[in-house]
Parts: structure tokens; sequence; C-alpha cells
């Protein structure tokens, strides 16, 4: 363990953020850069000799915390990487996108703000880029079998890097024009610098992974001819069916799903537009969802100079601290203040979109929505409580439903759904089809980070299994694994 006493002696330092007048002007991570790591081995040192880690329950990688935070607090950060990344190919992902469930989960957050896990692990990852900790681990021999993922998400490449390294010769279909999934084009920069992701790349091109990107599997390359040309399939092609509105007045030019518009505002940091089509600039915007996808809407419309920013959420708003129904170690719905959220903007809960105004050429310039509250379990509207607010660019962050069937990967396989609409698999993340197998959120859909690398890992043992007959890859979850919560 660390410090016996740390935990009695320092109390919860998180990383600083720059000035919100500052970082508004630019599109770097909203950090102080070299900020952090001074402090981590003081924060380190408050993980507890607890006996019972569950903040090892609470992370679905299985992340050795306790270990890597003692090597942080003596700062051993060769020794801190190692442990790092013997459960997460990618903690320089979990570290800065991943909500830290671990730390929903620490004991020492029964009664005192809990260890700052999440700063731990992002400050020791990039350590050891920096002191070139980190590099190729190619295989020693090769096992002359083939694999095609689908989709490279965190759970395509997670699978990828893990039958890579096993032997296998592994390509990662993507059908962006760059690599990534989510993380290249639905993450703001502000969140994580892309060239984060970029030498990951590289270092998964040095051990033998391939990469073919403007391929979409069920349009571009029918998808049984895949399954011919490999001995074995993953798909990781994530839950990308938005969820709609569909109220009147949706129709109305100016209304977006969050995967429209977020795109392109991170097309520009990549140089393929001088302006993004869609943009913020002068309006005045509508964020319809309260969740991160929600605030990643809200912090790119800041950066693009929105007249106003407004973010609605039908839930009511979360406390502050935890309620008696969701107990210690669960994960709790709290009430979040995000970067995005300190830079402005508006937030309204409890409400409901009853329509959609727009102008005579058909712009959206109004949105119309009414208070609403839970009767008996029933979402139910407020009568008298109607108003409209201003809405020029509205987007629509309400989540997904599930992976995309529409595109033909589905149908030309012959998969099997489950009752909601994910792709079925068993206990060894196998699909109904043989040699076929499913990880992250196309089967255990819309999940967070952690989830699908933990999915890409354990699928990953499936495949490697199924193609050898034994598998010593790590396997952290099953299939029906879910969080810990109530």
């Amino acid at each position: 363990m660390a410090d016996p006493k740390g935990f009695l002696n320092h109390g919860r330092e998180i990383a600083k953020t720059r000035p919100v007048d500052v970082r508004l002007k630019d599109w770097n991570e909203v950090y102080v850069p070299g900020s952090l790591l001074p402090i981590i081995p003081t924060q380190a040192s408050r993980c507890m000799d607890c006996g019972i880690p569950f903040c090892h329950n609470g992370c679905p990688l299985g992340n050795l915390i306790p270990e890597w935070n003692d090597y942080a607090y003596r700062e051993d950060w060769s020794a801190a990487s190692e442990r790092l990344h013997a459960t997460n190919n990618f903690p320089e992902f979990t570290g800065r996108l991943c909500p830290a469930p671990c730390e929903s989960a620490c004991v020492l957050g029964i009664n005192q703000p809990a260890v700052t896990i999440k700063n731990v692990e992002v400050s020791i990852i990039d350590k050891a880029w920096d002191s070139g900790d980190v590099a190729p681990q190619a295989p020693e021999r090769l096992s002359g079998k083939t694999v095609a993922v689908i989709g490279s998400g965190p759970a395509g490449l997670a699978a990828a890097q893990q039958l890579t390294r096993a032997g296998h010769t592994v390509a990662v279909y993507e059908r962006a024009d760059r690599v990534g999934g989510l993380l290249r084009y639905g993450i703001p920069e502000f969140k994580m610098e892309k060239r984060h992701i970029n030498r990951r790349i590289e270092q998964m091109r040095a051990e033998g992974t391939k990469f073919r990107t403007g391929v979409e599997i069920g349009r571009d390359i029918d998808a049984a001819k895949l399954r011919k040309r490999y001995d074995a399939v993953v798909i990781a092609a994530g839950a990308t069916t938005a969820r709609d509105l569909p109220v009147p007045g949706r129709e109305l030019k100016g209304i977006h799903q969050a995967m429209e518009y977020l795109p392109l505002a991170n097309k520009v940091q990549e140089g393929d537009f001088v302006a993004p089509p869609i943009t913020a600039e002068g309006k005045h915007v509508v964020v319809i969802g309260g969740g991160d996808t929600g605030a990643d809407c809200v912090g790119t419309a800041h950066r693009q100079g929105a007249a106003s920013v407004t973010q609605l959420e039908i839930m009511p708003r979360p406390g502050e601290e935890r309620n008696p129904g969701q107990p210690w170690p669960t994960f709790p719905m709290l009430y979040k203040v995000t970067s995005a959220h300190e830079e402005g903007g508006e937030r309204v809960y409890a409400v409901s979109t009853t329509h959609f105004e727009g102008d005579e050429d058909g712009n959206v310039q109004w949105l119309h929505l009414v208070e609403v509250e839970f009767i008996e379990g029933k979402l139910t509207q407020k009568p008298g409580t109607e108003r409209k607010i201003p809405a020029q660019l509205v987007t629509l962050a309400m989540g997904f439903t599930g992976t995309d069937v529409e595109n033909g990967l589905v149908s030309q396989f012959g998969l099997e759904l489950d009752a909601r609409g994910n792709i079925a698999r068993d206990a060894d993340f196998a699909t109904n089809v043989p040699g076929v197998y499913v990880a992250g959120d196309a089967g255990r859909g819309q999940s967070l980070i952690v989830w699908a690398i933990a999915e890409g890992r354990s699928a990953a043992r499936g495949v490697d299994r199924f193609l050898t007959g034994v598998s010593e890859l790590p396997a952290p979850i099953r299939p029906t694994d879910r969080s810990l919560m109530v």
C-alpha cells in the first residue's frame, strides 16, 4: 500500500483546468498542461489498506488500482505503467473519458472524498509515453490464423490488439475515413486530443495489426463474403442507431442528431474543413439530452461562438449527495458539472419537448416545451407550464437504441438479435454464426468506455480459444455482467 496515513493527512485534489476565457479560444484539452503530475504521489498516497478493494468491483476491467497507486506514490512510474497495462490496453483513453465508477466504489468514499483514481491513471500513462515505457509488443510467432475486426472504437481496438499479440493476423475495418470510431469523431478535441489515438494506432501497426478505413461491412463488402475470407470475425460496430424525437416540426432544418453535429467539429480539427458545415456560430442552441454526449454538444457550441446554449433533460435534477436508494459502492446518479457546463449556458430539468416552430424558409426558430413530473411512475405533463425558447440549432443527444441494421451487416451474416435490439451472443461472446463474435455496444448496448475495452478483451479470449482450442488471454467480464448499480 501507499502511505498508511495518507488519507488522514491529505485531502482530495483534482486536475486544474485552464481559465474558461482562455480555453474557449482553442480546442485543446481543458486541463493545465503539466499541473497534475506534481500532486499525484500525494493523491496516490490516500489509497487505503482497505482489505477488500471495492474499486476492483466498480471497474469492469479489474484494474489493479491499489498496486499502481502504491507505485505512483513511490514515483516508480515504470512499474506503475506495467501494472496499469496488465488490465487496460488504453489507459490514456479511460483516464480522460471514463466517469470513474471505480471512484464511486472506493472504500475511502464511504465518508470522505474518494481517491482521485482517474487522475492517477492518466498521469501514469502520460508519464509512460513521455519516458518511452510504451513500446510495441509484437508476437514471437504467428498462428497462421486470420481475424477481421469490424469497428475501430475502444472495443474493436482492444480485441484487435489482444488477438494480434496472441499471434493472429488481424485486420480492422472502419467505415469512417480515420481509425478510432466514436473516440475519433464523437469525442470533442477538448476532452481528448486525437494525438492520443494516433500514437496507439502506430503502436498497433508496429505490432502487426492492419487497418482498412473507409470500408463499411454490409455495404462496401458483403458480410458473408468477409466471413469466408477470415478464420474468425469480431463485430465491434457499436450501437449507432440514435434515438429520435418524433414530434411536430422535427423535419425543420437545423435539427440534427448529436453524431451528425459533433463529427464535423472534429473534422475541422483534422484539417478537413475550414469551418464546419453545421455550426453554432451566432445561433441560439438547444441540446436535448442531459448526458455526456449532450455536454459535448454544449462545449462544442461554446467554442463555435453560440449566442446562447440551453441543455434540456427530461428527468428531475439529480442531487449533489448520494441518496439512500443508491448506497455505496454503487454508481450514484449525481448532479455533475462538466468542463463544458463551467463554460456557461443554462440547464433545464424535468421538461419535455412538445414541438418545434420554424420560419417561412423551413428553418427551426423556436422549441416548445412543457414541465413534466412522475406520478405513480408515469411521466405526466404539468398543465400551465408550456413555454417556448429560441432555437436556431437543435442537437438530439438522447442516447442510442441498438446496432445498425440498415447497412446489411446483421442480415448478411444472419445474426440473431436480443430483445433490446443488440446482437445476441453466448458466454464466449460468440454469435449464432460459427466463428463470428461480438464485443462492445453492438452486443451490450450503449455503455461506458471501460465496458467496451473489457468486452474487447473478453471477446478476444473467446476468439483465441475458437482458433487454437485454448487461450491464455484474460477475460475480465462475462456478457451478462452489468455495472454496479441499483
